[in-house]
């Protein structure tokens, strides 16, 4: 699978930009601010329909325009496929596959899987449990179809429910109606759960045989899922709930307040891991979510590196070079010198200013 081009227009400080890119090594050098990461943006929300920062379709269009535009060529088990999707302030966004309108967003997802790995990763493990799902639910939507479904059910029962609860407090007799949600939260929360649970044991597998080549076998990072409730004792927690539920109008029992733990022979590496045991893990995770990819659709991702390497020491950035010469990667940097000594052949090189893109190779 590679991405062969991608055009955008009113994207966030581009007009006009196209790029096409070779199958393997592609790098955007240039200054701060000039606009590199949001061509890895244009890209990331052109696959998986959402920002990676979580900015909202308004925010991506230009300054002073009403829409953007983005078009994709990608080439994937040698088929060509073209996704066009056009972005309005005012209005849901418009996606075609092939030049055939998609009704829903979650239509697009799995065409195109795609990894982003910046130095704002380090949330995953630094951060609150938000972070993590969000990291969990990103994957397995490309992933997994079924959990795509589950997952957008799920969130619209909650918020459902949510509604509802609130509705008591100034009609008690709706109370009688709850059972309803709770069937279908259950029914939902139940298979999210234990989607989640093979996940993380899947994912951690990887983590730990990373992190050991990391660190020369000085270091073990464990992986381990840490559900709110496990899928056995989510009906029963739920019914317990209830009055909490009906005093805080809100739902405090799911899959929607799950979490992942990233531990280091028994210590918490949120907590009190160094700068140094954080970034490991976060590069751990990232190289594991390319081989989960493989494995899963046996296919190659596409990687998006944004000033990565000027993060990492000698020792991480060659271990992350030479686990990446069979994809394609498109990185971000301010210069090419960190390249000088390494051992990744540099097959395309635009310089970025000031929203314009040049070819220099």
């Amino acid at each position: 699978m590679h991405i062969d081009s991608i055009e955008v227009g009113d994207f966030r400080n581009y007009q006009k930009a196209k790029l096409e890119f070779h199958p393997h090594t592609n790098i955007l050098y240039g200054n701060n601010a000039q606009g590199k990461t949001n061509i890895l943006e244009s890209i990331f929300v052109c696959g998986t329909t959402n920002s990676h920062k979580g900015s909202k379709d308004r925010e991506l269009i230009r300054m002073g325009q009403e829409e953007a535009h983005i078009r994709m060529v990608l080439y994937k088990r040698d088929m060509s496929h073209r996704i066009d999707m056009h972005l309005r302030k005012h209005k849901g966004k418009g996606i075609a596959i092939d030049g055939i309108p998609i009704r829903r967003s979650s239509e697009l997802m799995g065409l195109l899987n795609v990894i982003f790995f910046s130095p704002e990763d380090l949330r995953i493990i630094k951060n609150g449990p938000a972070e993590r799902r969000r990291f969990m639910n990103m994957e397995l939507c490309q992933l997994d179809n079924i959990y795509l479904h589950d997952l957008a059910e799920y969130n619209k029962v909650l918020q459902q429910r949510n509604q509802l609860l609130k509705q008591i407090v100034f009609q008690p007799s709706l109370k009688d109606t709850l059972f309803v949600w709770d069937e279908k939260l259950l029914e939902y929360g139940t298979k999210i759960i234990c989607r989640r649970m093979s996940f993380a044991e899947e994912i951690n597998e990887l983590v730990q045989q990373v992190s050991q080549k990391l660190t020369g076998g000085k270091e073990n990072t464990i992986l381990s899922y840490d559900p709110d409730v496990t899928a056995e004792e989510f009906e029963k927690e739920l019914k317990n709930s209830i009055e909490k539920d009906l005093k805080f109008c809100s739902t405090n029992v799911g899959p929607h307040r799950d979490d992942l733990c990233f531990t280091n022979q028994e210590m918490d590496l949120r907590k009190y891991g160094s700068q140094g045991q954080q970034r490991t893990c976060a590069l751990a995770l990232k190289l594991a979510e390319i081989e989960i990819v493989k494995q899963t659709t046996g296919d190659s991702p596409v990687l998006l590196l944004d000033d990565v390497l000027s993060e990492l020491d000698r020792n991480r950035q060659n271990y992350l070079l030479d686990s990446i010469h069979d994809i394609q990667t498109i990185i971000t940097c301010t210069g090419l010198e960190e390249f000088i000594d390494s051992r990744l052949t540099l097959d395309r090189i635009f310089r970025v200013n000031a929203g314009s893109v040049t070819v220099e190779k």
